[in-house]
């Protein structure tokens, strides 16, 4: 009984469904119960939006949407919030299960329609949400603790039958272990899929044993794979189950402080004592003093419960129907949830969008194909009719909002526009690359979720052993030099201007051939793999892959305006320090006086460095002052207070 249960009981059908319908107690159930509802609850007004909703949808604002289904629709602002508050008492009414199956009922609805209404909002963590809250709204997850029971003697401390543990447990393991997975492609084996995140103050205890690349590489990308990997088996079984526990909590504790993922991390704490014995609670509450123990839940065992059968050996007539419905709810719902990671044969790889880091420039035109200046947007600027960046590397979702525009443009006296995207990506520190073809009117171009996109453009995966070398060359650079790799497809060009303060700009071929076009000296330069060329400041220029196979190509810049304004800073600063040792025996000018802290002359301007200076230094102290625990625990509860009387 190593697993809790026979082998034997797997071995027929009517044994099956005896085993899980096994009566357990409730008191697990219902702690999870309780944490999911107060959880959910601190969300709404958070992640699900409710804090700022007169932003998102104020009555009469003309944005582009990106709903799962065309007919959704936003309602107005006045219902919307009326919709919020039905999910929000529906979450406290989990939380105190109080009219429990209809407050689930009521948190449900609006949090799938909010869901299917944005697929910008969507992630892994929001999906779990809805399908948790599922899962309770058909579990007795109201049998220990709730205002039910005080109402309903027959639910009152009564027995759940097994499926309902089994349910949640494979829900949680298949997060472990399906994320484990995924983790076994080569970026992350290789460290790629988050290479700074080793930098953080978290990790500094590791900083001071390995190197920040080890650390990245060993404690970040592979202990996240193996915590993943094994927390699901870890705590299925007792003997592992205080040490999966431990690993586990600091794993999402340290999440809650690296990544803005809400109440993902508490909830996933929360689950943790559906693993353990199922009593658990009932010791801790007999714990408190006596004279609370009236206001809390039974510590009592739990009574007898119609869903569960008690005769082990008994008949088969003694199950009833709907016995058998819920154990083949829980195979197929458990088959069902295995299976969807690994469906996007369904819908082919590129309709569903690329995940990537260092998004790149969007440019977009109208009749032609966007123009835009370098690491800045061409006219029209995309955010103004959107709310949300995450449309830019999703096919769906350009061409929702290729077709969107073509419906709001008319209006402002650009009839039947074509529209183009030149969105570049960089995938996990790789080559920044086109995502899509920007020849391709999106307006009129095909789009189907059952068939490949055309114009989307594949990932470079050959190019993917370029990133050591990539690494190598970054670390070459001095502190004031910065870099920007690029690799484009045979036929297309890459349109940037040179902004006059990146005063010393060049650019150097490491794969391919490239043909350099100076557009206002109307000249053109052939560059071949190791060679380079100084570019102009101040001018636009055109880079044309000429080569059978894609090119590879780096830029080098200095900001020379900010490095001038840092050494004058610097400056300051030095000379600020002389005055106060002594040292400095010339006079200071009178529109240098106020970096000592006095207020400048009358009739004086202060002078704009002087200025930024004082401004800097006011910023650092006050840094410097709200750095303690204390103070960022202010702050903290300072944002919500305000996030949540909105």
């Amino acid at each position: 009984r190593l697993l809790g249960f026979e082998l034997r009981d797997l071995t027929r059908w009517h044994r099956f469904v005896r085993l899980m319908h096994r009566p357990q107690d409730p008191a697990a159930l219902g702690a999870f119960r309780a944490a999911f509802g107060l959880l959910m609850a601190l969300d709404v007004p958070q992640e699900r939006g409710l804090g700022h909703l007169d932003q998102r949808y104020l009555d009469g604002l003309e944005v582009c949407r990106f709903p799962l289904l065309p007919f959704l629709q936003p309602l107005p602002l006045d219902w919307m919030y009326l919709l919020y508050t039905i999910m929000f008492l529906g979450a406290l009414g989990i939380m105190l299960g109080c009219c429990y199956r209809l407050s689930c009922v009521a948190f449900l609805c609006p949090y799938w329609y909010l869901f299917l209404l944005d697929k910008t909002s969507w992630n892994n963590h929001s999906y779990l949400y809805g399908l948790l809250g599922f899962q309770l709204a058909l579990l007795g997850a109201d049998r220990y603790g709730s205002v039910d029971g005080l109402f309903r003697p027959q639910k009152r401390n009564a027995h759940v039958p097994l499926w309902n543990y089994a349910l949640l447990r494979a829900q949680v393991f298949i997060v472990y272990f399906i994320a484990g997975l995924k983790k076994l492609d080569g970026d992350w084996v290789g460290g790629f899929s988050m290479g700074s995140l080793a930098r953080h103050w978290l990790f500094s205890p590791f900083r001071l044993v390995v190197s920040e690349e080890q650390t990245s590489l060993l404690v970040v990308h592979g202990g996240g794979l193996v915590l993943d990997l094994s927390a699901g088996f870890l705590l299925f079984f007792d003997a592992t189950r205080p040490l999966a526990l431990v690993f586990v909590t600091y794993f999402h504790c340290m999440n809650s402080q690296l990544f803005s993922i809400g109440m993902f991390s508490y909830t996933m704490l929360a689950t943790n004592g559906l693993f353990c014995r199922p009593e658990w609670p009932r010791g801790l509450l007999a714990r408190c003093p006596p004279r609370l123990r009236g206001v809390l839940p039974s510590t009592k065992p739990p009574q007898p419960s119609p869903d569960c059968h008690y005769g082990g050996r008994g008949p088969r007539g003694s199950l009833q129907p709907r016995q058998h419905l819920a154990a083949a709810f829980t195979i197929l719902y458990v088959l069902e949830q295995l299976f969807l990671p690994y469906s996007h044969f369904i819908t082919p790889v590129g309709t569903g969008g690329t995940r990537g880091k260092g998004l790149g420039a969007v440019r977009r035109g109208l009749g032609n194909t966007g123009e835009g200046v370098w690491g800045r947007p061409a006219v029209p600027v995309p955010q103004v009719f959107t709310q949300s960046r995450r449309w830019r590397d999703h096919a769906d979702m350009l061409k929702q909002y290729s077709s969107c525009l073509s419906r709001l443009l008319p209006r402002y006296n650009v009839s039947r526009p074509r529209i183009y995207f030149d969105v570049w990506v960089s995938i996990n520190e790789r080559f920044q690359q086109r995502l899509v073809d920007p020849h391709v009117d999106l307006v009129r171009a095909p789009w189907s979720p059952w068939t490949p996109t055309p114009w989307l453009l594949p990932l470079l995966v050959d190019l993917s052993p370029w990133r050591q070398r990539l690494q190598e060359l970054e670390a070459q650079l001095d502190g004031h030099t910065d870099t920007v790799f690029i690799a484009d497809f045979p036929g297309l060009h890459l349109e940037n201007f040179v902004s006059e303060d990146l005063g010393n700009t060049s650019l150097r071929v490491l794969r391919g051939q490239v043909l350099v076009e100076l557009v206002e000296q109307q000249q053109n330069h052939s560059l071949k793999e190791g060679e380079g060329m100084q570019l102009p400041a101040g001018q636009y220029h055109k880079v044309h892959t000429v080569s059978p196979e894609p090119s590879c190509y780096m830029y080098l810049y200095v900001n020379t305006t900010a490095l001038e304004l840092e050494r004058n800073l610097t400056r300051l600063r030095e000379l600020r320090d002389r005055v106060r040792n002594g040292s400095e025996r010339s006079p200071l000018p009178p529109e240098l006086r106020p970096i000592l802290g006095e207020p400048p002359p009358a009739g004086v301007p202060l002078d704009p460095l002087v200025s930024l200076f004082l401004r800097r230094e006011q910023r650092e102290q006050r840094r410097e002052r709200e750095s303690s625990p204390a103070q960022r625990l202010r702050r903290f509860v300072r944002r919500k207070f305000f996030l949540f009387r909105r």
